[in-house]
């Protein structure tokens, strides 16, 4: 377990640096360069989710539960990751709907995966990795709100500012509903079961 918290401590730390302490961010910078910054930014965040990818894989093994989820609620989990997939993919999709009208849907799509694993999995390991993930997002969410709107927000460190107003594009909104739904379908079906040893729809 000790694992899985310094992973978290590591990964979601790197990702608060902007929500803590802007100015401090801004030094580093100044003192180090921005492809400096971005580079030591970029090797803590791999770092700390290979940590957290071994540690919760290791408190798989032995878990500490505190409650079992009702039946059904691995399938509500499916729906909530859906909804996460389409609203990831509209974080990278230019002018789309959600893009446009949630401000910064890569957060949202952060939320809603985690309170629906949250709903689904009772173990302590995974209150500690979904409810982390979910308090980091919420904290980004409100973070990004309180800033200017841009026309072109930067995804570089994970923290953009929320979008000026324009009109929405239909063919950015197809797209990202299509392909939001067929990686939510590859991953639902296959990927899961792949990469986590979990299939979804079989439990």
């Amino acid at each position: 377990m000790g694992l899985l918290i310094t992973g978290l401590v590591v990964f979601l730390g790197v990702h608060l640096l902007r929500v803590l302490s802007e100015e401090q961010r801004t030094r580093l910078i100044q003192t180090y360069g921005a492809l400096a910054f971005k580079g030591a930014y970029s090797i803590v965040s791999v770092v700390g989710f290979i940590l957290i990818v071994a540690g919760y894989a290791a408190a798989r093994t032995d878990p500490v539960m505190l409650y079992t989820p009702p039946t059904g609620m691995a399938h509500a989990a499916s729906l909530f990751t859906l909804v996460a997939f389409v609203l990831l993919v509209a974080a990278y999709i230019p002018g789309n709907w959600f893009l446009l009208k949630l401000k910064h849907p890569m957060t949202l799509a952060v939320k809603t995966w985690a309170l629906g694993h949250l709903l689904a999995n009772g173990g302590l390991h995974d209150l500690l990795l979904f409810g982390g993930f979910l308090v980091w997002a919420i904290l980004v969410f409100r973070s990004a709100r309180k800033r200017p709107p841009v026309s072109n927000p930067g995804l570089a460190d994970g923290l953009p500012a929320v979008i000026a107003s324009k009109p929405s594009s239909m063919l950015g909104t197809v797209a990202t509903l299509g392909i939001g739904v067929g990686a939510w379908a590859w991953f639902a079906f296959q990927g899961h079961a792949l990469l986590i040893g979990v299939a979804p729809f079989a439990r």
